[in-house]
C-alpha cells in the first residue's frame, strides 16, 4: 500500500511547492475512485457532495470528470473504458499511464464507506480553499488602491465565504414525501402551541396575523402606499411590537431562539436612527411626535417619555441609517447583525433608495428585489420591503392602490411572497371639503368623514399562501400609530390590544 500511495503522490514542482503544505489525503482519492471504478452505483452517493475540482491532485480531479460524463450517459466507467479517453494525458503517463487506473481498482474501498471518503476530501478541499481566500484576503489587504477601499474588501470577502459555504449543502436536492409531510406538520404543531393561526412571527396586528398567519420565514413581503399614507409608521408599529415580545428559548429543533417576537433589524434610509426612535417613543409614551421634536411636553408627558425610553433599552431592535446602501452591503451587515445578536425579522425602509450595480433603473429595482428575496432565504427571516407607488392612483377617481401601480418594475410583483398597500380613505376625503357655503354637501362629507376618521385599510394585494383581501385598522396620527379596530359587536372598554 505504501509503494502505491507513493506512485500515486504527485511529485511536487518548484512552482508548486506552497501546495505541499495544503491539507489532502491522496490515499482517500484513491480507493474512492477505485471504488466509483468497480461499482459505478458508488458515484450516485457521492455526486451531490464532490465535484472534480475537490480533488487536490488534478490527475484524479481529471478520471473522476470522465467517470462522471460516462456513468451520466448510462455507460459503463471502468478502467477498461476510461483507457481511450485519459491516453493521451500527460499527468497519468506520469503516474504510470493506464496500468494507474488497475491499481486503482485494485485498491478501492466498500460501497459502504464511499460517503464518508467523499465528505473527507471535500472537507480537505474546502480547508485548501479558505487558505487560498486568506491569502487573497491578506494580498488585498496590502495592495494599498485608492479605487479598492478597505470596506468594500470586507464586503467582497464575506460573500465569498458565504458562497463558498451554500457549496456543499449536499441535502439540498430531492427529500421524500415523509420528510416533507414532517416539516408541514412542525409548522401547523407551532401554530397550534402559539393558540392557532400563527405559524409566522405575530405582527402584534390580531387582524393581519389572522389573514397572514404572521410573518413566515424566508418571505419577501412588500409593504407599499403613496406618500403620507402610513408606510413607515406601519412598518415601524410592526418592528416595535415584533422588537418589544421577544422572548428567547428552546425552540422545537433543540436550538435557543426566539419564542415569541424576535430580533429586529431595520435599515431606515430615508430617516435617522433618531428620528426612526422618536416615533417609536412617541408610540410608546403616546405623546404626540410634533411634540417630542418642538420638546414641547408637559412635565408628566416629559415623564412618561422618560420612563418609556428606559423600559425600551433592552429592547432587541437594531438601526441602520446609512444612506444609499448598495444591496450586497445590506446583505452582509444583515449577515453580521444575525451572527453576532441574532435576527428574526428584517425592515428595509425604502426599497427604491437601496443601490443596485445595473445601469438600467428597472434592471436595477430587478437586481434589488431579487437580492431581497435571496436574504429572507438565505438567512432564514421574513423581510419586510417598504415600496412607493406611481402617481397614477392620483389620476384615478378611485384612489385605492393595486398591483399594477408598484412603481419602477414588475420584478416587485414577481419577486415577493406578499404585497400590502397602506390605504387612508380619510387622507383624500380630507382634500375633498366643499365650499362653506355649500352646507348640504358640507354636511355629507362631514359624515363620511366622521365614518373614516381614525381608520385605515391594509389591503393584501397578493399573498402565495393565503388570501387577499382587506384589514381595517385603526391609526392614531399623533403617535403615528397602527393598532386593533374594535368591532361595533365588542364590549365598551374591552382591551383591544392598543
Amino acid at each position: 500500500m505504501n509503494e502505491f500511495a507513493r506512485i500515486g503522490t504527485p511529485e511536487p514542482s518548484p512552482e508548486a511547492e506552497t501546495q505541499t503544505v495544503m491539507p489532502h489525503n491522496i490515499e482517500a482519492e484513491q480507493q474512492l475512485l477505485g471504488a466509483i471504478l468497480t461499482n459505478n452505483d458508488v458515484y450516485d452517493r457521492v455526486a451531490s457532495i464532490l465535484q472534480p475540482a475537490h480533488f487536490f491532485d488534478p490527475v484524479h480531479g481529471r478520471i473522476y470528470e470522465v467517470a462522471e460524463a460516462r456513468i451520466r450517459k448510462n455507460a459503463i466507467a471502468s478502467p477498461v473504458t476510461l483507457k481511450a479517453f485519459l491516453e493521451k494525458d500527460e499527468g497519468l503517463a506520469e503516474l504510470g499511464g493506464p496500468a494507474y487506473l488497475v491499481n486503482l481498482a485494485g485498491a478501492s474501498i466498500s460501497a459502504f464507506a464511499a460517503r464518508d471518503y467523499a465528505q473527507l476530501i471535500y472537507d480537505l478541499a474546502i480547508r485548501r480553499q479558505l487558505i487560498r481566500i486568506g491569502r487573497d484576503i491578506s494580498d488585498k489587504a496590502q495592495s494599498v488602491d485608492v479605487d479598492s477601499e478597505p470596506a468594500e474588501q470586507i464586503v467582497e470577502a464575506e460573500q465569498t465565504l458565504y458562497s463558498l459555504s451554500e457549496q456543499g449543502q449536499s441535502d439540498s436536492g430531492f427529500q421524500s414525501f415523509l420528510s416533507a409531510v414532517t416539516e408541514a406538520v412542525n409548522s401547523a404543531n407551532a401554530a397550534y402551541q402559539r393558540g392557532g393561526g400563527l405559524a409566522g412571527v405575530s405582527t402584534g396586528l390580531i387582524d393581519l396575523d389572522k389573514k397572514m398567519g404572521g410573518l413566515h420565514p424566508s418571505d419577501l413581503i412588500i409593504l407599499a402606499g403613496r406618500p403620507s399614507m402610513g408606510k413607515t409608521s406601519l412598518a415601524t408599529n410592526i418592528a416595535f411590537n415584533v422588537a418589544k415580545a421577544f422572548k428567547k428559548g428552546k425552540q422545537s429543533d433543540g436550538s435557543i431562539g426566539a419564542v415569541e417576537g424576535g430580533v429586529v433589524g431595520f435599515y431606515s434610509l430615508e430617516m435617522s436612527a433618531e428620528q426612526l426612535a422618536a416615533r417609536i417613543l412617541s408610540e410608546a409614551s403616546e405623546v404626540p411626535s410634533q411634540q417630542i421634536r418642538r420638546g414641547d411636553m408637559t412635565e408628566e408627558e416629559f415623564r412618561r417619555f422618560v420612563d418609556a425610553a428606559k423600559d425600551l433599552e433592552a429592547c432587541p431592535l437594531f438601526i441602520d441609517d446609512t444612506p444609499a446602501l448598495p444591496i450586497s452591503q445590506l446583505a452582509a451587515r444583515a449577515r453580521r447583525l444575525k451572527r453576532t445578536h441574532g435576527l428574526d425579522l428584517l425592515v428595509i425602509d425604502y426599497l427604491q433608495l437601496c443601490r443596485g450595480t445595473a445601469e438600467n433603473r428597472v434592471n436595477e429595482i430587478s437586481e434589488i428585489t431579487m437580492g431581497m428575496k435571496a436574504i429572507a432565504k438565505e438567512l432564514h427571516v421574513p423581510v419586510i420591503a417598504l415600496s412607493q407607488l406611481s402617481r397614477q392612483v392620483e389620476n384615478r377617481e378611485d384612489k385605492r392602490p393595486q398591483l399594477s401601480d408598484l412603481r419602477e418594475s414588475g420584478s416587485i410583483e414577481q419577486d415577493a411572497d406578499v404585497v400590502l398597500f397602506v390605504y387612508r380613505g380619510e387622507y383624500y376625503k380630507e382634500r375633498e371639503k366643499p365650499n362653506d357655503h355649500e352646507l348640504d354637501k358640507i354636511a355629507a362629507w362631514q359624515e363620511e368623514m366622521d365614518e373614516l376618521h381614525g381608520k385605515a385599510d391594509v389591503i393584501i394585494g397578493k399573498q402565495r399562501h393565503g388570501p387577499i383581501g382587506d384589514v381595517q385598522l385603526s391609526f392614531e396620527g399623533q403617535f403615528t400609530r397602527f393598532g386593533n379596530l374594535a368591532k361595533p359587536w365588542q364590549a365598551d372598554g374591552e382591551d383591544q390590544g392598543f
